[in-house]
């Protein structure tokens, strides 16, 4: 660390700092931040303001979940046919959700050269529609759809119209968006729905993104790990780090001896290892943020 630098906003030695509030947040983020160039993990906290549920938020942590297991999905063609139908009638609406006040704070304090890139856990590609220009989608992206017979990438949207010309019914239905990007569908639906092939090799497809169960490639967890490592600080936002895909990261920057900030609603695993807890919406922090460190 520069001898230059800010004193670190440091946390308790038994136990985290307790969380701050908005206010108090916004003026210790500041500082923690002022002077360093930091990397962003994002997690789905930061795309519920954009309409798209989570898992582990304040008002859906405690309801039940059982998302999509990659071991399932591979193995088992009525997992396959599942996911596929409930994700057909899901997915115009995860499609058009847009980037919130937070997405494009980030993206602004990436063009001021303040951010130096994203690590995001979320596979809504909203990061990219802000601006933001260096983002690792640790998890993927729903936006392309990969072969598991041939390799053959196909673009979300153009599977789309194959699946509903296969499936004209799903047009009609409309239903709550999971966190996955799909609905909540009865056997009946599911047993009646047609999945459609791969149109290179008739192989079965599958979303280039990470299930339950899955490994992230680890050439994309090498290319965080040497962002978080050359940056000076790490900005944790939106997040409850409940999976290790997420929580290795303040863990290597905390080997490293960078400071770490995290904001969320709710508690985190990751809380023992921040410097700075703040409990707020990113949504309304973050647009406050980029303008006290770029300027308004």
């Amino acid at each position: 660390m520069d001898a230059g630098k800010p004193p670190l906003y440091r946390k308790g030695v038994d136990s985290p700092s307790p969380a701050l509030g908005l206010a108090e947040g916004l003026e210790a983020l500041g500082r923690l931040l002022r002077g360093r160039r930091f990397v962003a993990l994002t997690g789905a906290g930061l795309s519920t303001e954009s309409g798209i549920p989570d898992y582990r938020g304040p008002t859906t942590r405690h309801l039940p979940r059982r998302p999509i297991q990659h071991r399932e999905f591979v193995e088992r063609p009525e997992a396959r046919r599942r996911y596929w139908a409930r994700s057909t009638i899901g997915f115009p609406r995860f499609a058009e959700a847009e980037p919130n006040p937070g997405h494009h704070a980030l993206a602004r304090l990436e063009h001021a050269g303040l951010l130096a890139g994203v690590i995001t856990q979320n596979v809504d590609r909203l990061h990219h529609r802000a601006g933001s220009r260096h983002v690792i989608e640790l998890h993927g992206s729903l936006a392309e759809v990969v072969c598991l017979g041939c390799g053959a990438r196909e673009a979300r949207l153009a599977l789309q119209e194959r699946l509903l010309e296969r499936n004209p019914w799903c047009r009609r239905r409309v239903a709550e968006l999971r966190p996955d990007g799909d609905v909540a569908l009865d056997d009946e639906d599911v047993r009646g729905f047609v999945v459609v092939p791969c149109d290179r090799c008739g192989g079965d497809l599958m979303p280039d993104v990470v299930f339950f169960g899955g490994s992230v490639p680890r050439d994309r967890v090498e290319a965080a790990y040497a962002l978080v490592e050359g940056a000076e600080a790490l900005l944790v936002l939106g997040t409850s780090l409940a999976v290790y895909s997420g929580l290795r990261f303040p863990r290597r920057a905390k080997e490293r001896g960078l400071p770490v900030a995290l904001v969320n609603l709710g508690e985190t695993r990751g809380d023992p290892l921040c410097d700075l807890r703040v409990e707020a919406r990113t949504g309304e922090i973050l647009p406050a943020l980029a303008d006290a460190l770029i300027g308004a």
